[in-house]
């Protein structure tokens, strides 16, 4: 009997133990972990990384639509890669609004296609993705994280789920922070995330309304500075759906902090950007990041980035391995 409450004593203390360790444990989504091709594909990241670099060092203007592409990937149907399939009606996410501005596509078939003559079928194109979005960050001297692969490819693409699930220019702080938790990230990764808008463009459709008719009345926004607002207007007419507009003027090439300085002196280009003011933890980690010595900026873009890599992944068996991205199998 003695033996027996010895033996009960023991499993329910290693319960306990196992259950504090999973506490601190990093978290993980199953099938996914750092370094998942080492040994079916060692080269893997290297192939990936030698296209990005060759790209971005030919054209730094493309490392911000290659790293919204793969948040705009995360964010419909999850991390999949369907934002690079292609349908004969027009009908795939590629063709949404938000998605028309999206450049690069031809680095990730370039690198798909290296890699399938390195190791046929082995690679996803979710994870090159995944992969490209971390190593253009690297070619622009911002921020690097240990990318988790072992994702899957999805088969379907809808450009109604690319309009119903992406953040919007025009989103008020309670619709990102809903938005955001939908997703399983919280109002830190909403305004780390953000700081991606420190490199690239948006362009004079997505802030008309902020110039010339924020409220109905042919007004523009109050929260937006009114010399910033001044020279937008030089630059976009009301009828202007072309015009380029640097997301972070005079830095628009560079990943660094400044963003989270002209958003706090309320020259953030989008509606959206404005709207971190407007919440008391995104206005405080803002705020903290504007004139801090000891930024942690870098090191939370790639905590949440790893974080919104794990939305909605398909792997093991889940989803297949696409031969071409543009395509499913």
């Amino acid at each position: 009997m003695a033996a027996l409450k010895m033996t009960i004593s023991c499993f329910f203390f290693l319960q306990v133990i196992s259950c504090l360790l999973s506490l601190f444990a990093p978290t993980t989504v199953q099938g996914l972990k750092v370094g998942f091709y080492d040994k079916a594909c060692p080269k893997a990241e290297l192939i990936v990384k030698k296209f990005v670099f060759e790209a971005v060092k030919k054209d730094p203007t493309l490392g911000a639509p290659l790293l919204r592409m793969f948040f705009h990937d995360c964010f419909v149907r999850g991390c999949e890669g369907s934002v690079l399939l292609e349908l004969k009606n027009k009908k795939d996410e590629k063709n949404a609004i938000p998605n028309l501005t999206l450049r690069g596509f031809e680095i990730i078939d370039n690198a798909k296609a290296a890699l399938e003559k390195e190791c046929p079928g082995i690679v996803s194109c979710s994870d090159v993705l995944a992969l490209v979005a971390r190593d253009a960050m690297v070619a622009l001297n911002g921020p690097s994280w240990e990318v988790e692969t072992g994702r899957r490819d999805g088969l379907v693409t809808n450009i109604n789920e690319a309009l119903l699930n992406l953040p919007s220019p025009f989103n008020n702080i309670s619709s990102l922070i809903t938005q955001f938790q939908s997703k399983g990230l919280d109002k830190k990764d909403l305004v780390v995330l953000s700081g991606g808008h420190t490199i690239g463009h948006g362009h004079c459709p997505q802030i008309t309304n902020r110039l010339y008719n924020f409220t109905g009345k042919g007004d523009s926004d109050p929260n937006l500075d009114t010399k910033y607002a001044a020279n937008l207007r030089r630059k976009c007419k009301p009828t202007d759906t072309t015009t380029a507009l640097e997301m972070d003027p005079g830095s628009f090439k560079t990943f660094d902090e400044s963003y989270f300085k002209l958003v706090s002196q309320r020259r953030g280009l989008f509606q959206s950007d404005a709207a971190l003011l407007d919440n008391q933890e995104t206005k405080s980690y803002l705020l903290k990041h504007v004139n801090s010595d000891k930024s942690t900026f870098f090191k939370d873009f790639g905590v949440s980035m790893v974080k919104m890599g794990r939305i909605g992944v398909l792997t093991g068996q889940a989803g297949e391995v696409r031969k071409k991205c543009r395509m499913v199998n």
